[in-house]
């Protein structure tokens, strides 16, 4: 048996007052049928809205009427043409992950290799009149620190005031869905490793404390160039698969904040990629990150 309800409005238009006191017995004609022990008065009223409810059963057993048999029996037919182009798209998704995958391994192994042999090379050519340069070798591991870290600063400089700006026409690609595995926006990190080349090639070549500083800023413009591609590109946009480093909980926050600077929340903020997390704190944003981080975590864990 199933229940099935349904609803009615009707007016009202007449009320029925039982009294015996308002009028004397031959004023009206008494219903003595319907009210023994009193009077009834028949009053014309205003008519009203009646809400009337009925509930319906209906015995399954009977079946289903031919029409509900028609409506259960015809399968959804999916377009073949749109599976097949859904197909499509994700054997492209596909290898486009695939090739940028083979060109970030590719360029991080060579780019690596070639940093730690020169590193190894310049400083065992530096000691070879056995006296040990430590000025030199100092100030080439700190201006390769400092170099990294100022490469956030300058990055983030640069993404507000030419990347949303002057040269927003290159950049836009990177604020649009991408076709194919690489973007107009790919060119920024080649301009980045135009002086990282130059100024490493000339501290490698010369000696002193000069050519060590620069060999040192050529160097922790490489290692932030690295960094970046893997967190920026493989982590936030998922390019391609960065495994362990997506289970670090900074990377995390980072990826969350870089996140909100493509949804325009807080008018573009952060710009920054490593201190993204500071910026959006300074702007008020930590519920909205937050959200963001518990977002992200939920599609890497159905992933």
């Amino acid at each position: 048996m199933a229940a099935r309800l349904t609803a009615a409005a009707a007016p009202k238009p007449f009320r029925l007052i039982q009294s015996s006191y308002l009028l004397p017995k031959h004023s009206f004609l008494p219903l003595s049928n319907l009210c023994p022990r009193s009077e009834a008065v028949l009053i014309r009223a205003r008519p009203r809205l009646c809400l009337t409810v009925c509930v319906l059963m209906e015995d399954k057993k009977r079946g289903a009427s031919p029409a509900e048999k028609s409506a259960v029996e015809i399968p959804v037919n999916v377009d073949p043409q749109i599976s097949q182009r859904v197909a499509e798209k994700l054997a492209r998704k596909r290898s486009e992950r695939f090739t940028y995958l083979v060109a970030a391994v590719l360029s991080s192994l060579g780019i690596t290799s070639m940093a730690v042999m020169a590193v190894y090379y310049r400083f065992h050519w530096q000691m070879e009149g056995g006296e040990i340069p430590y000025s030199e070798m100092f100030g080439t591991f700190a201006l390769s620190v400092g170099a990294a870290v100022g490469m956030e600063f300058w990055a983030r400089w640069a993404h507000r005031a030419l990347w949303h700006a002057s040269l927003w026409n290159m950049h836009e690609s990177h604020h649009r869905p991408r076709e194919g595995p690489f973007e107009l926006n790919d060119v920024f990190a080649i301009v980045n490793a135009v002086p990282a080349i130059a100024l490493l090639s000339y501290g490698f070549f010369h000696k002193g404390l000069v050519p060590g500083l620069c060999f040192g800023a050529g160097l922790g413009i490489t290692v932030f160039g690295m960094a970046y591609m893997f967190v920026h590109d493989g982590l936030v946009h998922k390019r391609f698969p960065v495994g362990p480093i997506a289970n670090v909980p900074y990377f995390r926050k980072v990826a969350a904040a870089h996140q909100l600077h493509h949804s325009d929340k807080f008018e573009g903020v952060p710009y920054g990629l490593f201190l993204g997390p500071k910026e959006v704190e300074e702007v008020g944003g930590l519920e909205e990150l937050e959200k963001e981080i518990n977002r992200r975590a939920k599609l890497y864990k159905n992933s």
